[in-house]
């Protein structure tokens, strides 16, 4: 699966956000940039499921030299336990063989607060935070730039959110380099703070 070295990875589900914004990524006007868009469905066979694929959509941003610059992958909503096989299948593409070209993964995501719990003595709320940052992996230019403009999740912090659980158990054992943003749904969180993150310039 050929991607650019950044890739903002979104997890198709019942809040919006992953389709508003892989519809809202489009480059400036006065920009180099172009678009590819392609699909891609990946068998499941080896996990014992014959009917289903791992399926999304990619788009592409590519400069005038023809370099792929960031990939941005939907991958189709899909129930446990369809959900774990097709993310295992998606991000071992993603990985590869050489972890010279293991590309950088953004993963941004709303969840509800009522799915994080953590040690009494700390709290989830905060008036003055909307979004999270969650750095897992080995240290890229693009995870510590981004996660040192962002809060760090609280200590102790327990996700039970099962996409994005799952998700996170995987790029942890897979050693994959991973900013994830968290945005509580109990929170105003401005669509214009997620287009000035994601923005491809």
């Amino acid at each position: 699966m050929k991607v650019a070295e950044k890739v903002i990875l979104l997890l198709n589900g019942d809040d919006g956000l992953a389709a508003a914004i892989s519809s809202g990524l489009n480059p400036s006007p006065n920009s180099n940039f172009q678009t590819l868009n392609e699909s891609f469905g990946l068998p499941l066979d080896s996990y014992g499921v014959k009917d289903q694929r791992a399926s999304g959509e990619l788009v592409h941003f590519i400069n005038s030299n023809g370099h792929y610059e960031v990939s941005v992958l939907l991958l189709q909503k899909y129930e446990p336990p369809i959900l774990a096989c097709a993310l295992n299948e998606v991000l071992l593409k993603l990985a590869g063989d050489d972890l010279s070209t293991m590309p950088t993964l953004i993963v941004p995501s709303i969840v509800p607060e009522s799915k994080l719990k953590q040690e009494n003595k700390y709290s989830v709320k905060s008036d003055k935070v909307s979004v999270y940052g969650i750095k897992l992996g080995p240290t890229t230019d693009v995870t510590e730039a981004l996660s040192s403009k962002l809060p760090k999740s609280p200590p102790f912090l327990q996700i039970y959110h099962e996409d994005l659980a799952t998700l996170l158990h995987l790029v942890n054992v897979m050693k994959l380099p991973t900013v994830v943003l968290i945005g509580l749904s109990g929170q105003r969180i401005s669509s214009k703070n997620f287009e000035e993150e994601l923005e491809v310039q």
